[in-house]
């Protein structure tokens, strides 16, 4: 089970991450964000940041859709983010192994590296 802390070190293990002053957690690589935590907005109520769950930069659709169809309970989305080469992680379902692969994968993704 990993968490915003285990998000946290792995993400400030890379190169060139700039860590985003915020309530919750976010992670940038040449000025584009790849992961950060989740703004959950309900209507009627204020907007509250879950760091239980982070958004996570997935480059495209058929990444997104393979990891939506593949692990629901891993991976979800929620309106607004229909569009976004994006996924939602809960962090409670991921082992830290695989968590240090999505970071890095998105890191990759959005650093331009390979």
């Amino acid at each position: 089970m990993a968490d915003a802390e285990d998000v946290r070190r792995l993400a400030l293990a890379l190169p060139d991450v700039e860590e985003i002053d915020c309530d919750g957690f976010d992670f940038r690589v040449g000025g584009h964000g790849f992961v950060w935590s989740y703004p959950e907005r309900v209507p009627g109520k204020p907007r509250a940041i879950r760091t239980d769950v982070a958004v996570l930069y997935v480059g495209d659709e058929a990444e997104k859709q393979a990891l939506l169809l593949g692990e629901p309970k891993t991976f979800f989305t929620a309106p607004g983010y229909g569009d976004w080469p994006v996924v939602l992680l809960r962090l409670g379902e991921v082992a830290a192994g695989r968590l240090a692969e999505l970071v890095t994968d998105a890191w990759r993704m959005r650093s331009g590296r390979t």
